[in-house]
């Protein structure tokens, strides 16, 4: 009886991280999209490449926080 209740606890578990993969995965795109855009446009400037890699990181670490935070309240 225990076998079975630790079975099905486990096939749970991987069902929920089933669940949330394509959600993560939507994320890590946007993540990537934003950050390759804003280093694009910062690289027009006059700032070098480590302070324009430093800045998109962070604005677009702030943006996909925030979406995964708006994602949840749904």
């Amino acid at each position: 009886m225990a076998n079975k209740l630790v079975a099905v606890f486990v096939v749970c578990i991987v069902v929920i991280a089933a669940l949330q993969l394509p959600a993560a995965q939507a994320h890590e795109d946007q993540f990537k999209h934003c950050f390759s855009k804003c280093v694009e446009d910062c690289r027009k400037g006059d700032d070098g490449e480590t302070n324009c890699e430093i800045k998109c990181d962070g604005d677009c670490d702030a943006k996909e926080a925030m979406a995964k935070l708006d994602s949840e309240k749904d």
